[in-house]
């Protein structure tokens, strides 16, 4: 294939990951912009852990639309301000599927669409939908799972408001080995508490979905 013609699909490809980005901000700002600070605190890290541009540029994609399944679940249950019944519960855990099922249809996007499979699973094999564990986890879904949490546990909720990042360093700390990966956990952890609230703070000010040709750490490219 001609490298124009390639580079024609792959600029198609990034229009179709922002028209999905743009319908889960519709359907809740607050879910968008917490996959826009997990694309950036997840591309933090693997910067920091030496990854190559190629996998960083996966690893983008994937942390960007890992919610993108939260479009196909009922706001009955999306917008309940109390505790989910374990029906609930498991109706909202569907996400992981259906966002795989809404991405594997991009061609090409085949690494995307396993990382929006996988950004609950654990390092232990606990998590869901598949129990993977370890190595059969790529590096980035591990990558995701850390920065995943740490954007969830201090943002507020409907449900609580926002913990302080201590807490949310200890909490990452105290799993490690267990719902995380203790190689990412000691890299997420050496680096300076500065990096989260800068980040947190410039991703916040930008718009959804972000540019693509900006050259931000949440850029898609």
């Amino acid at each position: 294939m001609q490298k124009s013609t390639m580079a024609d699909l792959e600029r198609s490809d990034d229009s179709t990951l922002e028209g999905l980005a743009g319908a889960l901000a519709l359907k809740d700002q607050e879910t968008a912009a917490h996959c826009k600070r997990v694309t950036s605190f997840s591309v933090a890290i693997a910067r920091a852990m030496g990854l190559p541009a190629d996998q960083i540029r996966v690893l983008a994609r994937g942390a960007y639309l890992h919610d993108i399944g939260m479009i196909s679940i009922p706001d009955s249950i999306f917008r309940k301000p109390g505790e989910l019944t374990p029906d609930e519960w498991g109706i909202m855990r569907q996400h992981c599927h259906l966002g795989y099922e809404i991405c594997k249809k991009i061609p090409f996007q085949t690494e995307i669409a396993d990382l929006v499979y996988s950004h609950h699973e654990r390092f232990d094999g606990t998590g869901y939908p598949r129990g993977l564990k370890g190595d059969e986890l790529s590096v980035a879904a591990r990558i995701i799972a850390v920065a995943n949490t740490l954007d969830a546990m201090t943002s507020d909720r409907l449900y609580r408001p926002a913990q302080s990042l201590a807490a949310a360093k200890e909490e990452i700390q105290r799993w490690s080995g267990r719902q995380f990966d203790p190689k990412i956990v000691r890299i997420f952890l050496s680096m300076p508490d500065k990096i989260w609230e800068d980040l947190r703070k410039e991703t916040d000010s930008r718009p959804y979905p972000p540019d693509s040709r900006s050259g931000t750490s949440t850029t898609i490219q």
